[in-house]
C-alpha cells in the first residue's frame, strides 16, 4: 500500500499548463530553444503527452474533491432496472479494500477540513466521503446460487430499506418466480410497485392481494385450514400467547384445548378456522354432543337413544357439581360413558374438557379468548375464516401450496399501524403455515405426486419489518427452508428488534447466524453496526508525521550557534477495516454489504423512479377499484372467462400481447371492452 493522499490542491494542473505552453513554444519558436523545426515538433509531442498525463491526474483530484462533498441521490426508472440471468442486481459500488480505509483515514485528518467544508448539504444526507473515496463504480450483484442462504437487510427508518425491497422484488417478479411479500405496516409505495411490476411482467392473473386494511378487495385466507399434522393448528394459535411467568401454564392448556377441538372438527369433516374454534372454545358442549352423535352409533346402534333417554331425566339436583350449567346431553353422555368401556382418543379429550367446572374453565381459557375475538371480529373474520360454499363472494381463497405451484405474486398487507396486535397474530399464523408448507415441499416436492413435471421452484419471501412477524417457527424456516427452495430476504431496523421479539439473545444469534448475506444501511444502534464490523479484519494504514527540532551548540567559541533538523516519517498503525461510526453516518440509499463469503462491498442503491411510469397507480384506491371490477367482471365463476376490465378515466395501463400499452381516455365508452388474458 502507498500513501495515496488525493484530498489536496490539484498541483498537477500547474505542470500540465507549463508543459502545454512549452509545447506551443517548441512549435512556434523552436530557434529560441536552439532546436530545428523537426526537433521542435518531436519535443512538442512529448510535452503534449506529459501535459495530457498531468491533466488526467489533476482532473482526478478535482473529481475526488467534488465527489467527497456532493453525492446526489440515484434514481432509476422501472424500465431500466437490469435483469441478470444468474445474479440479483443490488446497485453500483466497489469492493471495500484497505486502500479505501487508508483514504478515509487521510481525508479525516485536520488539515483536510478545508476541502470538506461546503455550503451545499448533500442531497442524500450522511457523509458523502464514505462513497467518495472511490471514483470508479461497477455493478454490484448477489449471485442467485447464494440466495438460498438468505439475506438480511438492516437499516433505520427512512433510509431506503423499503425502496431496496422494491428493487429486489421487481427482479424476482420479472424472473417469473414465486414472490411473497409480507408488509406489516402496509406501505402504499411498495404495494403500488408490486402491482405495477406484476402487470409489467404480464403476471397480473397470478397477483393476489391480502390486505387487512382493505378487506373488501382482499383475497381470503385460512391460516389454520391447511396442515401436515393436526397438532400444527394448536401450535399456530397457542404460539401467539405469552410465555412469561405463569402464562406458560395457561398457554399449554390452551394448546391442548385447541388441539382437542381441532381433532374433533377434522373427524366430523369440517375444516378448522378461527371462527369455528372460537365458537367451540366458548361452548365446548355443542362439539362434544355433535361428535358423540356421530361416533356412538358406529359402536352401538342404541347408544344415542340411551343418551336421549338419560338426558330426559336430568335435573339440576342430580347433576354433579362440576357439570352445573352444562347442557343436559353433556351430563347424559358423561353418565352413559362412565358405565361403558368405550374409549376413543377424541371423545376422551372432549370428555376431559367438559369435566372442568365451567367457572374454572372460563378462567383458564381467558388468555385464549381475547386472541380469537381479535381474529374473528368484523370484516376480518370473513378474510380469516372464509366460507368456501358462498358463491356470492367473488374474492378468491388461496393457500401457500397453491400459490407456490402457480408461481404467484402474493402481497400481504397487515395494516399494523391500525391494529398492531391483530397484524402480529395474523402474520405469525401465516408464517407458521408457510413453514409447514415448506416442510411438506421438502419431503414431497412442489407437485406432490401430480402428473405435471416436477421441478424446483424458487420461493422468494420478502419480509419487511420481519421482527414483527417472526416467532420460534422462523428458525427452522431459515435453517432448513433452503432445501425447499425458500429464499428469505428479511428487512428490519436493529438487532435489538430481533432480540426483543425472540426473547433470548442466544436465539436471536441463532436467527442472525442463518443469514449468509448481510446488507447494512444507516443504523443508529452501535450493537447493530458491530454485527458487521466485528466480522472484518484489522488492516494497516500509513500515516505521515513531520517533526522538526533545534539543538543549541555546546561550543561557545565555535562558529555554529545551533543546528536544526526536519524529518518526514511514514509509519503504519492498525485500524479496523470499517468502523461502526461509518455505518451511523451512511447517506440515504447507501449500504455496506457482506456478500459471497464475507466480501465487503460499498454500494449505492437506486431509488425507484415512479415518475412517468404509465403502469404505476397514483394510490391504493385505484388498485381497489381495479380489483373490485376484476372480481365482479362476471357474476358466476363457472361461466367466467378471465378478464381485466378497466374503469373510465382510470389512468392504469396494461400490457397487451404485442407488449404495447393502451390507455383509457375521456372518450372511452362507459362500459369498456374486456381483454382476455
Amino acid at each position: 500500500m502507498r500513501l495515496d493522499f488525493i484530498l489536496r490542491p490539484a498541483v498537477e494542473l500547474y505542470s500540465a499548463s507549463a508543459a502545454l505552453l512549452a509545447a506551443v513554444w517548441c512549435v512556434t519558436a523552436p530557434q529560441t530553444l536552439l532546436l530545428t523545426p523537426y526537433s521542435g515538433w518531436l519535443l512538442a509531442l512529448a510535452l503534449l503527452a506529459l501535459s495530457a498525463l498531468r491533466l488526467k491526474q489533476g482532473l482526478r483530484i478535482l473529481r475526488f474533491r467534488r465527489r467527497v462533498c456532493h453525492l446526489p441521490l440515484w434514481t432509476l426508472s422501472a424500465s431500466r432496472i437490469p435483469l441478470l440471468p444468474d445474479a440479483l442486481f443490488l446497485g453500483r459500488g466497489f469492493r471495500w479494500l484497505p486502500t479505501h480505509t487508508q483514504r478515509l483515514y487521510l481525508c479525516r485528518l485536520p488539515q483536510c477540513e478545508h476541502w470538506l467544508r461546503t455550503d451545499r448539504p448533500s442531497a442524500s444526507g450522511g457523509d458523502p466521503l464514505l462513497h467518495g473515496v472511490e471514483l470508479r463504480e461497477d455493478p454490484v450483484t448477489l449471485p442467485l446460487r447464494d440466495r438460498p442462504g438468505h439475506t438480511l437487510v438492516l437499516g433505520t427508518t427512512r433510509v431506503g430499506k423499503t425502496r431496496l425491497a422494491e428493487l429486489l422484488i421487481t427482479q424476482d417478479i420479472r424472473r417469473g418466480e414465486t414472490v411473497i411479500v409480507f408488509d406489516p405496516k402496509g406501505d402504499a409505495d411498495l404495494l403500488r410497485r408490486v402491482w405495477a411490476e406484476a402487470h409489467r411482467a404480464g403476471r397480473e392473473s397470478v397477483f393476489w392481494l391480502f390486505h387487512l386494511g382493505w378487506p373488501e378487495i382482499s383475497a381470503r385466507y385460512n391460516a389454520v385450514g391447511r396442515f401436515g399434522r393436526i397438532s400444527e393448528v394448536a401450535s399456530r394459535i397457542a404460539g401467539q400467547l405469552s410465555t412469561e411467568g405463569n402464562s406458560a401454564a395457561f398457554r399449554e392448556f390452551a394448546w391442548r384445548f385447541v388441539n382437542i377441538i381441532t381433532r374433533a372438527l377434522v373427524a366430523l369433516g369440517q375444516r378448522p378456522d378461527y371462527a369455528r374454534i372460537a365458537r367451540h372454545v366458548i361452548n365446548i358442549d355443542e362439539l362434544f354432543i355433535d361428535y358423540a352423535r356421530v361416533f356412538l352409533p358406529g359402536h352401538d346402534r342404541q347408544a344415542w337413544d340411551n343418551v336421549v333417554r338419560i338426558a330426559g331425566g336430568i335435573t339440576e339436583k342430580n347433576t354433579p357439581r362440576n357439570l352445573q350449567g352444562r347442557d343436559s346431553y353433556v351430563v347424559a353422555l358423561e353418565q352413559y360413558l362412565s358405565t361403558t368401556r368405550l374409549h376413543d382418543p377424541i371423545l376422551d379429550g372432549l370428555r376431559s374438557a367438559v369435566r372442568y367446572d365451567k367457572t374454572y374453565f372460563d378462567k383458564i381459557v381467558a388468555s385464549l379468548l381475547p386472541l380469537l375475538e381479535k381474529l374473528t371480529t368484523g370484516k376480518i373474520a370473513q378474510l380469516l375464516a372464509p366460507d368456501y360454499g358462498n358463491l356470492n363472494d367473488p374474492r378468491p381463497v388461496f393457500d401457500w401450496q397453491q400459490a407456490i405451484r402457480q408461481r404467484a405474486i402474493v402481497y400481504v398487507g397487515l395494516d399494523a399501524l391500525s391494529d398492531a396486535e391483530i397484524a402480529a397474530a395474523v402474520g405469525n399464523s401465516m408464517f407458521a403455515d408457510l413453514v409447514s408448507v415448506a416442510g411438506h415441499i421438502y419431503k414431497h416436492g412442489v407437485m406432490d405426486g401430480l402428473p405435471q413435471a416436477e421441478e424446483k421452484v424458487a420461493i422468494n419471501l420478502h419480509c419487511d419489518e420481519f421482527s414483527d412477524l417472526m416467532g420460534d417457527e422462523f428458525i427452522p424456516l431459515i435453517n432448513k427452508g433452503g432445501g425447499a427452495g425458500v429464499q428469505v430476504t428479511a428487512y428490519t431496523q436493529t438487532l435489538s428488534d430481533i432480540e426483543a421479539r425472540i426473547g433470548e439473545r442466544a436465539k436471536a444469534g441463532q436467527v442472525i447466524g442463518n443469514f449468509n448475506s448481510l446488507i447494512m444501511m444507516r443504523v443508529r444502534e452501535t450493537a447493530t453496526a458491530e454485527l458487521l464490523t466485528k466480522q472484518l479484519p484489522q488492516v494497516d494504514v500509513l500515516s505521515n508525521n513531520i517533526s522538526s527540532g533545534v539543538t543549541d551548540s555546546t561550543d561557545a567559541q565555535g562558529s555554529i550557534g545551533f543546528s536544526s533538523n526536519t524529518q518526514d516519517r511514514v509509519s503504519s498503525i492498525q485500524v479496523p477495516l470499517l468502523e461502526p461510526a461509518s455505518l451511523v453516518q451512511l447517506p440515504k440509499g447507501q449500504a455496506f454489504a457482506l456478500l459471497e463469503g464475507g466480501q465487503l462491498w460499498k454500494l449505492r442503491i437506486p431509488l425507484p423512479d415512479a415518475a412517468d411510469d404509465p403502469l404505476m397507480p397514483k394510490n391504493i384506491a385505484q388498485i381497489a377499484r381495479y380489483m373490485e371490477k376484476q372480481y365482479d367482471s362476471t357474476p358466476v365463476w363457472w361461466n367466467r372467462t378471465e378478464t381485466v376490465v378497466m374503469a373510465k378515466n382510470d389512468p392504469i395501463l396494461w400490457l397487451n400481447d404485442s407488449e404495447t400499452t393502451e390507455k383509457l381516455t375521456d372518450d372511452t365508452p362507459d362500459t369498456p371492452p374486456a381483454r382476455k388474458r
